[in-house]
């Protein structure tokens, strides 16, 4: 039976380290310009609680997102043994394109994947290259769209990238923009005939009556700034209250559609949003099934990378394969999740067999 298969994972983790005591510094403000009570080292303290961050790395200065997506699409090139000239399609996920340091524009002309093709050197014009904006999801549904291509026959592998430098769009004067930190993880998924291993089953949901703008952008929260110039922004709780109503469903649901057991499921990659809240929806997930958690279920690594959006299901995958997370592993036949919720407002999930 044909199967969407990954044969190769790469990762690229900026080598610019910010701590949360490196924001002491800062003059958070409420959305209505005026100042916070509490004093920075409180807020990061709070700040930390919830979201389990305590640093995140930012891109050098000289790259860009499309230049870190090409650093880890070759590294999973590299892990999967292919010659670049046979990928069919080159699927890259990101919300803000290559947006250089110290400016403000956001440049999306050419695409990043026909960057990436670029800076790989394929000469092939039949390896299609395009973006794909769905939010933090859209590495998993770049997934999704390979293995459609795949079961279509209209292609035998394709290169999936996930990346963002959020550093660049993030408004200092708010709080939320210690959350977020800036990655890239890629991944070659390829058709293959035999073998157990592979995607089982996927779901994609999109809900934008009410929830479309959740995340959006908006200008600073100091009135003094240039109000045409726009950041990353986000109604936290209106986020919250929806993943943890939305996202254990679709969880269900990609699990249902597999018909593995839930008992049978090792290891959840979840996107790295929020700690408390990952491991709320998490729990609401086995209550559907009436069922504590399993111990050890849930791969982080939020607290040390931060929130890079596309990037974070990716790179969580490919640190857990390399083994550079403690305690967490996968082994051939275990059965996976990853799993994803963001702007739009998306949801995914897949099941996959390693």
């Amino acid at each position: 039976m044909m199967k969407a298969v990954i044969t190769g994972t790469g990762t690229y983790i900026p080598t610019i380290t910010k701590k949360n005591e490196q924001f002491n510094n800062e003059h958070f403000l409420l959305p209505d310009g005026s100042s916070i009570n509490d004093s920075n080292p409180i807020i990061i303290e709070k700040f930390k609680d919830i979201t389990g961050i305590k640093a995140r790395r930012y891109a050098e200065q000289t790259y860009n997102t499309s230049d870190l997506g090409f650093f880890a699409a070759q590294k999973a090139i590299e892990t999967a043994n292919i010659d670049p000239e046979t990928i069919d399609y080159i699927i890259f996920a990101h919300n803000f394109g290559d947006v250089k340091h110290q400016t403000v524009q956001s440049d999306l002309l050419p695409s990043l994947a026909s960057r990436v093709k670029h800076l790989l050197q394929i000469q092939n014009p039949n390896c299609i290259a395009y973006d794909i904006l769905f939010g933090c999801p859209g590495w998993v549904q770049g997934v999704i769209q390979a293995q459609a291509f795949i079961k279509a026959g209209i292609a035998k592998r394709a290169l999936v990238i996930g990346a963002e430098t959020l550093s660049r769009v993030i408004d200092k004067y708010d709080r939320d923009s210690m959350i977020y930190g800036d990655g890239a993880g890629a991944c070659i998924v390829e058709k293959k005939e035999h073998g157990s291993a592979g995607i089982l089953s996927h779901a994609s949901q999109t809900f934008a009556k009410d929830e479309a703008y959740h995340l959006f952008y908006g200008s600073s929260y100091n009135p003094t700034d240039d109000p045409s110039i726009r950041y990353i922004k986000m109604f936290g709780r209106k986020i919250y209250e929806f993943a943890l109503t939305r996202v254990p469903q679709a969880m269900k649901s990609a699990l249902d559609e597999s018909n593995v057991p839930i008992t049978d499921l090792k290891k959840i990659f979840i996107h790295q949003a929020n700690e408390k809240m990952d491991e709320a929806i998490v729990k609401r997930f086995y209550r559907l099934y009436k069922m504590a958690v399993p111990e050890n279920i849930m791969p982080m690594s939020i607290y040390k990378l931060g929130n890079s959006s596309v990037a974070t299901v990716p790179t969580l995958l490919d640190l857990v394969l390399r083994g550079q997370i403690d305690d967490q592993e996968v082994q051939p036949g275990d059965v996976i999740m990853l799993a994803s919720v963001g702007a739009g407002m998306n949801i995914n999930a897949i099941v996959y067999q390693y």
